[in-house]
């Protein structure tokens, strides 16, 4: 294995190849990308079949193959390759109460709110990573593109991880997060009737038992932003059998959330498998979208169909030919970065009030 210094440089070094290679006519892209890969009736897009191309032959490792500090790294470079250079009006760090003492946290505004009079829509985002990696900096370009476009403040979160911190720290954490935000509206120039929770996969999972326990706690929120989210643990779904292995996210990274996060716990508690839960009147609406190569596709959409039973407003979206991870792709390529737009129109719309 590569020394982690000489890593990073040929990790940064993908990040021109990669733009150049995803910039091609879609004619030559789908030459270089290769055969078409159809799976379960779905046509894998050519832009991110190439990509997984390149990695394979890259050499790199995946973050789930290395130490945990280093997985960490690379996770966090990967993120940056696809999401550098992402304009924004301001940016502010500042500290929120979590469970167990204070976290990160990264308030974004957009250019269209930064002169504005207030007070102003806010989206509470958490992080991908499997609970056990992802930061502030992994989802820095995502939450940036997010409140431009949305024309909404983002609020990021840095939860604790396993495995410093196991089950239920991060659940715990985010709900801390949420009731902190509510307790200083006025500092974050926050309007109460337009908040959401949002996030991606394990974010995903967060924002919504986040939302769970607002709605338990007759706590005000207005919309969630479900991103390919995790919702249950257990992992017996096909889309998982499908895809676990060639489609970025893999079997063993999936297995470490199990080991490192949940641990001796119940993998069907709601806490990390909102799909087991029994949902409270009162949840907020939501937009949940899937990727169509994504282990965590079938989960997604079971929670989605759950939200509807109970009675709550949801609109569901499965983008056909992306893979897990494509809403850090915001700055590379044609599919994810039309694809994150998407995101953001709903997300301006939940919270149009």
């Amino acid at each position: 294995m590569l020394p982690a210094p000489l890593l990073n440089l040929v990790d940064r070094a993908q990040g021109p190849l990669l733009r150049t290679a995803l910039a091609l006519p879609p004619a030559l892209l789908r030459r270089a990308a290769g055969r078409p890969v159809v799976i379960d009736g779905q046509t894998l897009d050519p832009e991110q079949q190439l990509a997984l191309r390149m990695m394979r032959l890259s050499g790199l490792p995946g973050a789930e193959t290395v130490p945990i500090p280093q997985g960490r790294a690379i996770l966090r470079e990967q993120s940056m390759i696809v999401g550098s250079g992402q304009p924004i009006g301001s940016v502010r760090d500042l500290r929120v109460d979590g469970a167990d003492g204070e976290l990160p946290a990264r308030l974004y505004v957009p250019r269209s709110l930064v002169t504005g009079a207030g007070p102003d829509p806010l989206l509470v985002f958490f992080h991908g990573g499997g609970w056990v990696f992802g930061d502030l900096d992994s989802h820095d370009a995502l939450c940036r593109v997010l409140a431009e476009q949305a024309g909404v403040r983002v609020l990021s979160v840095a939860y604790r991880l396993a495995p410093e911190a196991a089950f239920p720290a991060a659940h715990d954490d985010c709900i801390a997060a949420y009731r902190w935000v509510l307790d200083n509206l006025d500092r974050l120039d926050a309007d109460p009737d337009r908040l959401a929770v949002g996030g991606d996969s394990a974010g995903g999972c967060l924002a919504a038992t986040t939302a769970i326990a607002a709605a338990e706690q007759g706590w005000p929120l207005a919309f969630q932003l479900l991103i390919y989210p995790g919702t249950d643990m257990t992992g017996g779904s096909a889309s998982r059998a499908l895809f676990g292995e060639g489609f970025y996210l893999t079997q063993q990274f999936m297995d470490l959330p199990r080991a490192l996060y949940v641990a001796d716990a119940d993998e069907t508690d709601p806490r990390v498998s909102p799909l087991h839960a029994d949902l409270p009147p009162g949840l907020a609406p939501a937009y949940l979208c899937t990727a169509g190569f994504d282990p965590l596709r079938d989960e997604g959409e079971a929670y989605a169909a759950k939200l509807t039973d109970a009675g709550v407003q949801v609109e569901v979206q499965r983008f056909e030919g992306l893979i897990h991870g494509f809403a850090n792709w915001v700055s590379v390529g044609r599919s994810c970065p039309a694809a994150v737009a998407v995101l953001a129109d709903r997300l301006r719309a939940g919270l149009s009030g």
